[in-house]
């Protein structure tokens, strides 16, 4: 099978990031009752084996979702430490954590979001592909670049990582973050050119 996009589908894989960034923006405004929107602000795809030192060794707070369906593989969205203490005390009313190791509430409020980003973001792919995609449970976890593609990357399943920077602005509360995806490339490039 090949693993080639027709080039007259990139413009495919912009409308996936579009309307994923729409769908995560419209569900945290319904959750939280802030106005938010969120920006992609960049495209990259990467080679999973340049993953790690992409990634690099600083920490970063990680939210990694398992997709059940086609494509396959999962998404992650990752935050720095003050993007995601941002995030947590947003969703818990403004409440500041005590700077230390993340809470029991710290860490329920970045996975909730997390998986709010990550489901919204494949609502939107589904929504652009005409079709469902369920996830699994979302995992949180704390790590650096080697760790992390240790625990969300299956070593010769995933040849790629597509990340998208992402930016979420609301009142008194912009985020950075990244999502990256680690789809089954052949699924993926099917998927794509059969739109």
């Amino acid at each position: 099978m090949s693993t080639m996009i027709d080039i007259r589908r990139l413009q495919t894989v912009n409308e996936l990031a579009r309307e994923g960034a729409t769908t995560v923006a419209d569900n945290l405004s319904q959750l939280t009752g802030v106005d938010t929107e969120m920006q992609i602000t960049k495209i990259n795809v990467l080679d999973v084996e340049d993953l790690v030192e992409h990634l690099g060794t600083q920490k970063q707070v990680g939210v990694n979702v398992p997709l059940t369906e086609q494509p396959h593989g999962s998404v992650l969205v990752l935050f720095d430490d003050a993007s995601a203490r941002r995030v947590a005390s947003t969703m818990m009313g403004g409440i500041e954590g005590d700077g230390g190791g993340y809470s029991d509430m710290e860490r329920s409020a970045i996975r909730e979001v997390g998986n709010i980003m990550t489901s919204g973001f494949i609502d939107g792919w589904a929504n652009v592909l005409g079709r469902t995609i369920d996830i699994s449970t979302p995992n949180l976890f704390r790590a650096s670049g080697s760790d992390i593609v240790a625990h969300c990357v299956d070593p010769g399943e995933h040849e790629i990582a597509m990340v998208f920077d992402a930016t979420l602005h609301a009142p008194d509360a912009d985020v950075e973050a990244k999502i990256y995806s680690f789809p089954d490339i052949e699924e993926f490039v099917t998927m794509i050119n059969d739109i």
